[in-house]
Formats: structure tokens, sequence, C-alpha cells
């Protein structure tokens, strides 16, 4: 990837700064109230770092309960492959995403914008 890619969201926004066979790197812009899709990815694995605002992260724990955590500024979290997993922005929110390049791994089992079942940004 050459050049930074903007892909706008139902939510904000996801800027693609590096993609390559190994590792994917975004920004996520979440608006205030607004929530991702509750989903999982099959192979997909994350890390996220938040830059700015305050994120709510629903993550399963190991026998798939989920688990509510706070996040703000300089806080970060890992989401490993399989793992149902949400952000939830309580004010506008700025986060980095570092991964494994499947990109268009993603099952959502819950979505606010009617996308359950498709892989549409």
């Amino acid at each position: 990837m050459s050049d930074p890619v903007k892909v706008i969201k139902p939510w904000g926004e996801e800027v693609h700064w590096a993609l390559t066979e190994r590792y994917s790197g975004k920004v996520l812009r979440i608006n205030s109230g607004h929530r991702l899709s509750l989903q999982l990815h099959e192979q997909k694995e994350e890390s996220i770092l938040v830059v700015r605002g305050h994120l709510r992260l629903h993550l399963a724990n190991e026998v798939g309960a989920l688990v509510i955590r706070d996040l703000r500024p300089g806080d970060s979290a890992h989401i490993p492959a399989g793992r149902v997993h949400r952000f939830e922005a309580i004010t506008k929110t700025e986060l980095i995403e570092v991964s494994t390049p499947e990109l268009t791994d993603v099952i959502r089992l819950d979505d606010d914008y009617g996308r359950i079942g498709t892989r549409d940004p």
C-alpha cells in the first residue's frame, strides 16, 4: 500500500495506512454514541491503542462471556481470532489498530446498521 486509503463507515471512518502479506495498520475514528458490529474473526487477530476519546470494549473472555472494559487514551487491548467483540464510542474516539491482514474476515452477529451476514463496509 503506497498511500493511505479512507473507508467511510456508518459509524465513522477507517484509514488504512499499511497492508502487507503479514500485517495491516488502520486508524479508526468512531463518532460519539456509535458502535461497530458485534463480531468475530475466524483468522484475523488484532491489537488496538486508544489515541483519543473514551472507548467501551465488549470482548468475550476465554469461556465466551462478554466482558466490558472502558479504554481511554494510552490504553490498549488484544483481540484474539475467534473472540466475539465490539467497539463502542462513549465520546468521539480515535484508535490505532494493527492486525493480521485478513481485512474481509468478519462475521457480524449484531449490527446497528443492518449489515448482519455481510462483509459490507
